[in-house]
């Protein structure tokens, strides 16, 4: 196996004393395809003891996909079903977790606001969010579920490779992250009149703890398979041998701040369309108010800050991934002794090798990438046409969601000079501009996390594994099967959460004075069960 010698990669072949009779029986067992994947942890457990197999049409060699499955649907191969499918569960589930993060520090900054000013505004929007936070975090766990068991089930080969990482940073999550959240959850959304003013605002802190501890494991994972290093291969598996070099890769903290601070961003912008759809509903309450003011602030701060931090990310993925760079940029050449223009628009032509109807910035390209005027990066000529990110689509991805950050900057600044004239609630035009743009974070967070896998490939582990070589070996119409129930399930029970979860915001806040105690059809007062539990069972999403 051929590694970069950046990453620190030693080959490793220790004997192993084990039972010949015992493995034959094994490799005889994995010879039949109907049974392949029913096995693949019985496979990894020999591999553990056993060491490589041998396999008759190759030797000491890891377990490759078969490339002549025929495709089954839509002229699709099984690699790229598998991808597909992948890729769908995800983007449903990264869209909750990030609503998740945002929402629970937004919770705790609520009521530590409530506590210290007295204010009941602050109150009253707690227990509006955090119905819809009950709601968005029970979709976001039974999303994860799923995305869980796909890596076992379609992409084995790459668990039974990498598990000794992958599985122990999940763990981790799970032990520190999940067990905190699920520990004090119930305590945030069920225990406001049942524990003291400051356990309760513990109990928020520790949530949001939560969720920001989750992101930093889930980043580790994720940010090792970009830029791998700390491990050994032995016997054709990933071995740790350094821990902190495997957590603290060298991309983990640029794609840590850029994730957590773009689901705050997501947020903010869902908090800010809310209220602003109220406000152009006339409903001019305290509580529409003074949540909308608060997303603006965010906005402001945010969106800047995003833009300084991905420019960050960017010079450090041009150190480690330079093809992918090349990609997003749809630059094919570097010609000695010229700069490298911003090309704005176009259309990369993989098979051409040249990006047509380009629009472009001389110098810029430079400037931006490398911070020098006459800066240079590496051209896609430059690398083989096997390992080339497909352009024509990261190209895309990253545009539109650097366009909706420019966007997002646009709405902080406006937002600045119309509270500077005191006209930040009565503008009807930036009302609408701010709805528009509720759904804006999540759609960028959606390209950029396009942009960045996509732009990995071909490799699930950069440099070390291929894509092709993870996926499990199933056939194309088991996984067009597969994948035709999960769009139609993700679609009708997300679809569903979802709608409920829009219904709840368009009930809007309810306001109540400093001795109202909230109705007793709230969550509030329910016996503890679930985290829908905290959300009404009815009510009229045309009253508020």
């Amino acid at each position: 196996m051929v590694c970069d010698q950046d990453i620190g990669v030693r080959i490793v072949n220790p004997r192993c004393s084990a039972s010949v009779s015992f493995v034959r029986f094994f490799n005889l067992l994995r010879l039949s395809k109907d049974i392949s994947t029913d096995l693949a942890y019985f496979s990894n457990v020999e591999a553990a003891c056993f060491g490589v197999l041998k396999r008759p049409d190759r030797s000491n060699s890891w377990p490759k996909f078969d490339s002549r499955k025929r495709a089954a649907m839509f002229g699709l191969t099984a690699l790229e079903l598998a991808r597909i499918q992948f890729g769908f569960t995800v983007s449903f589930h990264i869209v909750f977790p990030a609503i998740t993060i945002g929402l629970a520090s937004y919770l705790a900054v609520l009521e530590g606001l409530w506590l210290w000013t007295k204010d009941t505004v602050y109150r009253d929007l707690y227990h509006f969010w955090s119905k819809i936070f009950a709601v968005n975090f029970a979709m976001g766990v039974v999303s994860g579920l799923v995305m869980a068991y796909q890596f076992g089930t379609n992409w084995s080969y790459f668990s039974a490779f990498a598990g000794s990482i992958t599985g122990p940073l999940l763990t981790y999550e799970v032990l520190t992250a999940f067990f905190l959240e699920a520990g004090f959850l119930g305590v945030a959304l069920f225990g406001w009149n049942k524990v003291g003013p400051g356990l309760h605002f513990f109990a928020s802190i520790m949530v949001a703890s939560g969720t920001l501890i989750s992101a930093g494991w889930i980043v580790a994972s994720n940010s090792w398979m970009h830029t791998p290093q700390g491990f050994d291969i032995v016997s054709g598996r990933v071995v740790p041998v350094d821990w902190l070099k495997v957590i603290f890769n060298p991309s983990y903290p640029y794609r840590l701040a850029h994730m957590v601070v773009a689901a705050y961003l997501a947020t903010a912008l869902f908090v800010g369309a809310s209220g602003a759809w109220h406000l152009l509903k006339r409903r001019h309450s305290r509580a529409t108010r003074t949540m909308m003011s608060m997303a603006m602030w965010m906005v402001l701060v945010v969106a800047p800050l995003q833009i300084a931090i991905g420019d960050a990310l960017g010079l450090n993925t041009l150190k480690h991934q330079p093809a992918k760079i090349a990609a997003v940029e749809g630059h094919w050449e570097s010609k000695p002794g010229e700069s490298i223009p911003l090309i704005l628009f176009g259309w990369p032509d993989m098979a051409a090798e040249t990006t047509r109807y380009a629009v472009e910035i001389p110098y810029l390209g430079s400037l931006i990438l490398t911070h020098d005027w006459n800066g240079r990066i590496p051209g896609l000529k430059e690398f083989a046409p096997e390992d080339r990110p497909n352009s024509t689509i990261v190209f895309w991805s990253f545009r539109i969601m650097v366009g909706l950050g420019m966007l997002m900057l646009l709405l902080g600044v406006w937002s600045l000079w119309l509270r500077s004239r005191q006209r930040l609630f009565g503008s009807k035009l930036f009302l609408r501009f701010v709805v528009m743009m509720g759904p804006s974070g999540l759609i960028a967070i959606l390209t950029g996390w396009y942009t960045t896998e996509i732009g990995r490939q071909p490799w699930v582990v950069y440099g070390v594994m291929r894509t092709k070589d993870a996926v499990s070996n199933h056939s194309a119409l088991a996984l067009s099967v597969t994948l035709i129930v999960i769009l139609v399930m993700y679609f009708a029970i997300f679809g569903t959460g979802m709608s409920y979860m829009l219904k709840l915001v368009v009930k809007g806040p309810e306001e109540h004075g400093p001795e109202d105690a909230p109705d007793e059809s709230d969550g509030q007062n329910r016996r503890p069960a679930r985290p829908l539990s905290a959300v009404p069972e009815s009510f009229n999403p045309g009253v508020g």
